[in-house]
């Protein structure tokens, strides 16, 4: 396996690396030209005072912890004490510093996170692409290792995933409402767990939809995925020690393997049929309530009700303040009545009852994270009609999961040289453990069969 932070925390613990040195690396990695757009604000100064700090304890025989003084990023819209929380908009600069640290934030801090800096997002995290007209939008740089085109990090947890690909963080704080994580995740390579939502508290954080936002990580391998679960959510991961070839997995073949570009169909198929030849239970099913997302949709969804609820008062004083794009999906909430609203939870209960009754007896669904590799940054800037066309597209298999009230992982199945391209794990509500120890065995399958490990930071 590659570099990831257990292997780096190791080398601390066994005194063959300091965190002061690789808080150093990170910092210069964070200062190259790959992340001029990554950062809304950076704190290395603090970021090298907590690196010290944990040496100092671990030289004195105290115990390493959990996160060993490396560097970790920080969305920006998770409440640091003493910091704004801007959720990557200029409308909210002015804002008072928060007071104290959010839970997530506080947890990162008390297991030993060195904060490198606060990230760049998609305004108000209201899109799948990463694009921010206020703060720049930085490029994949994954994909520059395959073509010189600048293209989209993947949204809106652009910065985050952006600092963990190029080393300057070893993990990535964020949020994943509709794939916020996980499309970042797919699109650069790297490992995105969305737990269920309950188990990670979102207070002190600016939210996008009450309902469906959840407080994750960006990681370079899965066992770095359980690491930063168990550090969010404040709960020990069980596994059940079965083996690959023991757990019943299935391919849905409703709406999620639709209109896959290329890359990602022969990627995907390449992984399921290594998968099958190491022994693993994969079946094709139907499941077509996945099918009805659509419909029970059709007036917006939670996001756009539940932002435009937050929004309300600040669009009405400084609308031109925000970005266009996000504004138009804010306004899609203006018209949803109550009663709307209630009907769409009172139907969103039913269909995961529905889903969920499928679903009995297998361990986890496989499926393509996003159905395309990461467009060109200047497409979608230039057109809005590219831009909307991407972001559904983005979105549309992760945010089932997020309907579902369920948990997914998004680890990598490309083959080294081709683009990246994700492959979701994923179940229901509450089988994070199952999903987390699945994907452990299945990203030890296909490493040894796409030539591809947990993420290098790419060069600068």
């Amino acid at each position: 396996m590659s570099r990831d932070l257990i292997a780096t925390r190791k080398d601390i613990d066994t005194r063959r690396r300091t965190a002061s040195a690789l808080i150093q690396q990170s910092t210069e990695a964070a200062r190259s030209p790959a992340n001029r757009h990554t950062f809304i604000s950076t704190s290395f100064d603090a970021a090298a005072a907590t690196a010290a700090a944990v040496d100092a304890q671990h030289a004195a025989g105290a115990p390493l912890p959990p996160l060993a003084g490396l560097a970790i990023s920080i969305k920006d819209l998770f409440d640091m004490a003493g910091q704004v929380s801007a959720a990557g908009s200029t409308v909210l600069a002015d804002r008072a510093p928060a007071s104290v640290d959010c839970p997530a934030v506080a947890r990162l801090r008390a297991a030993g996170a060195a904060f490198i800096g606060r990230t760049n997002l998609s305004e108000f995290a209201f899109s799948g692409v990463g694009i921010n007209p206020h703060f720049g939008t930085p490029a994949n740089p994954s994909t520059l290792l395959v073509d010189a085109t600048p293209r989209i990090p993947g949204g809106s947890t652009s910065g985050g995933g952006v600092s963990v690909t190029t080393g300057a963080a070893w993990a990535a704080l964020g949020s994943d409402t509709g794939g916020s994580i996980r499309i970042p995740a797919a699109l650069q390579g790297l490992v995105g767990f969305k737990n269920t939502a309950r188990l990670t508290p979102t207070r002190g954080a600016v939210p996008l939809s009450t309902t469906l936002d959840t407080a994750c990580a960006i990681t370079r391998s899965v066992r770095d995925a359980v690491l930063l679960h168990e550090v969010l959510a404040d709960r020990q991961v069980k596994f059940s020690g079965r083996p690959l070839h023991s757990l019943r997995l299935a391919v849905p073949d409703t709406l999620m393997l639709d209109a896959l570009e290329p890359a990602v169909a022969t990627a995907f198929e390449r992984a399921i049929t290594t998968l099958r030849a190491a022994g693993a239970q994969i079946e094709d099913i139907a499941l077509p309530e996945l099918a009805e997302l659509k419909a029970l949709n059709a007036a917006g969804g939670f996001s756009p009700v539940e932002a435009w609820a937050w929004h309300r008062q600040l669009l009405a004083e400084h609308e031109s303040k925000y970005d266009p794009r996000v504004v138009s999906r804010i306004r899609r909430g203006e018209a949803m009545s109550a009663a709307d609203y209630i009907d769409l939870r009172n139907a969103r209960r039913d269909w995961i009852a529905g889903v969920e009754h499928t679903l009995r007896g297998f361990d986890a669904m496989l499926s393509p994270t996003v159905p395309m590799v990461a467009p060109a940054i200047a497409d979608l800037v230039a057109s809005d009609e590219a831009f909307f066309a991407a972001n559904s597209l983005l979105l549309r298999n992760p945010s089932a999961i997020n309907f579902l009230d369920g948990c997914a992982l998004s680890l990598p199945c490309h083959a080294d040289g081709e683009m990246p391209v994700g492959l979701m794990v994923w179940s229901s509500a509450l089988r994070d453990d199952t999903v987390l120890e699945a994907s452990l065995a299945i990203e030890a399958a296909l490493a040894s069969s796409t030539g591809h490990t947990a993420n290098e930071p790419s060069p600068s």
